[in-house]
């Protein structure tokens, strides 16, 4: 599938979740089927998003995890150089909060975290299918994070972003579980 053939499904798959109604319902429900799993209550560091735009609303995940003792990772674009740090995350509080890169939300103190410290992590995503795959943005962030590391992975995302199938190529990586506001997927992974 080509470059544009991507382009397209992004626009028809973000266009989908932008016009779905009650995201933060639905958020708050991915959020439990989450935290329900054992793959989540066995982890002591996870690795989740901050969510931009119409996509699942991790807030209350993460508040969750930081009531429940657990060290949350968020990631950080350093636009000079287009990778992806990890910042401990230790407030939820606004005051906390500045706009980041892309308009995402990142903590003001940044507390470094090297790859490869956590034992989960949560993944955002504009499609999926039902063997693991998905589709991100298209700046390789995610495919990077995802090749480097051998933890469990849970992509999070409305029924509304399922595809029957997604392109692929050599380098993606499935992720593990797709969570959404009515059921938790399990993929043909086998990492659990």
């Amino acid at each position: 599938m080509s470059f544009s053939d991507k382009q397209t499904l992004r626009r028809i798959f973000q266009r989908r979740r932008a016009a779905l109604d009650q995201r933060e319902v639905r958020s708050a429900a991915i959020a439990t089927r989450v935290t329900a799993l054992p793959v989540y209550q066995l982890a002591s560091v996870i690795h989740c998003y901050l969510p931009l735009r119409s996509e699942v609303n991790t807030r209350p995940l993460l508040t969750t995890a930081l009531s429940q003792q657990k060290a949350v990772v968020v990631p950080v674009v350093e636009p000079a150089t287009g990778t992806l740090l990890h910042s401990r995350l230790v407030s939820l509080a606004a005051e906390d909060w500045e706009p980041g890169h892309f308009g995402v939300f990142q903590p003001r103190s940044l507390v470094p975290v090297a790859p490869g410290t956590w034992d989960l992590v949560l993944v955002p995503l504009v499609a999926f299918d039902r063997s693991g795959y998905r589709l991100g943005y298209g700046k390789g962030y995610y495919d990077r994070l995802l090749v480097a590391g051998s933890v469990p992975t849970i992509g999070l995302a409305f029924a509304v972003q399922e595809a029957t199938a997604l392109p692929h190529e050599a380098h993606d990586v499935p992720l593990d579980w797709i969570v959404t506001e009515d059921e938790c997927i399990a993929t043909a992974t086998g990492r659990r």
